[in-house]
């Protein structure tokens, strides 16, 4: 509705029903008309970016992941186990009294300990006060196995740091055999749910419509603003995150 058009109608309201009128009319999001919709540089069939962001600067979905773990760092404490390398391990943990990394496939130097999570028995439970579990669950067929190792093998009280993708390009060049899902909120709940009390997880998500679009493209943080980035919207699940426990 044009700005003249709303003039015209509120001159011949009562002064209260004007009132309630434009405080309607501010409180609504602005809608472009149609075949207003400037799309620039980003009216193309490829991506900016094809591997993340990564060429350009630090990748949105890893912006979401840090700062996951910066907000849960004191978790990241005593025997810690995380998926591939130890780098996150390394950022955030204070103090960490083993490191050790888990890899499904020989040959990466990092890794201490080779294995599927779906297929771990050589894997001692009770073993870890920390798991690093980041974008890997999406790449695991058997999700509900792989959630029962890692509830397994953590010690008493240990915590579960996981993030997997919600919104986000498909690689076919990175673990193309390997990529299965992609989740919600609601998916995240029940699986986790299953294995963990219900009340020992808390799932949070990141993202919004511009940061989705723009991570879609592969743009780099820095091309967006701070508020642009920090801002919510449930409807937009770029990242999920779950931090579970399991009980003493």
């Amino acid at each position: 509705m044009t700005v003249v058009l709303k003039r015209l109608i509120t001159m011949t309201l009562p002064v209260p029903i004007r009132a309630w009128l434009r405080a309607s009319w501010q409180d609504r999001e602005y809608c472009p008309p149609v075949g207003s919709i400037r799309f620039g540089d980003l009216r193309r069939l490829t991506p900016v970016s094809r591997c993340w962001g990564y060429d350009r600067g630090l990748p949105i979905d890893r912006y979401y992941i840090e700062k996951f773990l910066l907000q849960y760092s004191t978790d990241i404490r005593g025997r810690v186990m995380e998926i591939g390398d130890d780098t996150y391990t390394q950022k955030f943990g204070g103090r960490v009294t083993r490191s050790d990394v888990l890899h499904v496939l020989d040959g990466n130097p990092k890794a201490t300990i080779v294995g599927d999570l779906t297929q771990a028995d050589h894997i001692d439970s009770n073993r870890f006060d920390c798991i690093i579990c980041t974008q890997t669950l999406h790449l695991i067929y058997d999700t509900r196995a792989a959630i029962k190792t890692l509830y397994r093998i953590l010690q008493p009280g240990g915590i579960l740091l996981a993030t997997f993708p919600g919104i986000t390009p498909i690689s076919h060049s990175d673990w193309p055999e390997y990529w299965c899902w992609s989740f919600t909120t609601h998916s995240a709940r029940l699986l986790f749910g299953e294995v963990f009390p219900p009340r020992s997880v808390r799932i949070d998500t990141y993202g919004n419509v511009l940061a989705a679009t723009a991570f879609l493209q592969g743009l780099a943080v820095a091309e967006l603003r701070k508020e642009e980035l920090e801002s919510r919207d449930p409807d937009y699940e770029v990242i999920i995150t779950v931090r579970a426990t399991k009980p003493e």
